[in-house]
């Protein structure tokens, strides 16, 4: 090869060095994106905690704790949260209330899900001294608005009084009743008083026997005995309705019923909080329904508004509502289910008023 061949070609290769030296390189893709997307498969794991605290009772009660704690596992599982970030804690005395919730706190919980009234004072305490950490109290009436807690509060005089018009229609003796919980405990006395005030729209003459569990709070949801004891005698006394709210003891109440003669024919049984139908088998013989106030849903709407950064503090309502009718649809006339779907819709829009509270 020449001087002058030798001579171009240094000439177009320091060209070309020189034009590449002035491209910018292209950009290396960030491990942040491969971060990222393994973090959206796996959810907020490890990242966010949500522990719940029952009343007394078992998790698995079949009625309030269980309908909570179905609640948290929905919102973990819809949130991608390990098994680890998302755990309860059964009260056997109510002493321990503040412990409790005390032990998700010192481990780090973001969120803490009290159940019940009675551990609304508790939940208030705690929630003060830890501003970082959401509380959702369930049944826990906020008084004063507090940007960390949430009370999951229900109308539970609206699904009562549903449940009253289905007994006072369903009644061919003219006598209905209730097993309940403790007249300590709002809720409660809500859902009865609905209960009456919806029996008497059918019929104004109708008797309805109300019987609330004389113990303390600690007793009055855990007490099967008590509450067929007193379904039988309410039975005796004629009552072929009769609507048991009160956790465990209104489910004794349900499945004496069961076992009735006449259960499912001329005597017949009505649930609380939840689908009963789905948490206590033993009383299909009896349940045509259930005063439901819808914990469930609740509960995983405060928990992912709290994932959200969206926590709204003060009182949160939950919907109530009658549930299914199952095995018995067939049973139900046309036109008291009209009935039902026309008194649900002056619930709602309160051109129907249940008397509760005035």
């Amino acid at each position: 090869m020449n001087v002058s061949r030798l001579t171009t070609l240094f000439a177009v290769l320091t060209a070309l060095a020189l034009l590449l030296a002035a491209c910018p390189a292209p950009a290396a893709m960030p491990a942040a994106d491969t971060e990222s997307g393994a973090a959206a498969e796996e959810g907020m794991a490890g990242e966010f905690k949500v522990g719940l605290v029952t009343d007394v009772g078992r998790v698995n009660d079949r009625s309030f704790n269980q309908s909570a704690w179905e609640g948290v596992v929905a919102a973990a599982e819809g949130l991608g949260l390990a098994e680890d970030d998302f755990k309860y804690i059964e009260t056997q005395d109510a002493k321990d209330y503040a412990d409790n919730i005390q032990q998700f706190i010192d481990a780090g919980y973001n969120v803490i899900v009290s159940v019940g009234f009675a551990l609304g004072d508790a939940t208030l305490t705690a929630a003060r001294d830890n501003p970082d950490v959401y509380f959702i109290g369930v049944d826990q009436f906020q008084g004063e608005t507090m940007a960390n807690v949430a009370g999951l509060i229900f109308n539970e005089d609206h699904s009562g009084y549903l449940a009253g018009v289905l007994a006072g229609s369903l009644s061919k003796t003219g006598t209905i009743a209730a097993v309940l919980g403790t007249d300590l405990v709002p809720p409660v006395v809500a859902f009865n008083e609905g209960y009456i005030a919806g029996a008497k729209s059918v019929n104004p003459d109708i008797n309805v026997i109300s019987t609330y569990h004389p113990g303390e709070i600690s007793q009055a949801f855990v007490d099967p005995e008590w509450g067929a004891a007193t379904a039988k005698q309410a039975l005796d006394q004629g009552a072929d309705v009769i609507f048991g709210a009160g956790g465990i003891t209104g489910n004794g109440a349900l499945q004496e019923i069961a076992t009735a003669e006449g259960a499912g024919e001329t005597v017949f049984c009505i649930g609380v909080d939840t689908d009963q139908w789905n948490t206590v088998p033993a009383a299909h013989p009896c349940l045509v329904s259930s005063a439901m106030k819808l914990i469930t849903p609740g509960v995983v709407d405060l928990v992912n508004l709290a994932s959200e950064g969206a926590f709204p503090g003060g009182n949160y309502f939950g919907d109530a509502d009658l549930a299914p009718f199952h095995d018995f649809d067939d049973m139900i006339p046309q036109e008291l289910k009209d009935l039902l779907e026309e008194t649900k819709a002056g619930l709602i829009e309160g051109s129907i008023d249940t008397g509760y509270g005035n």
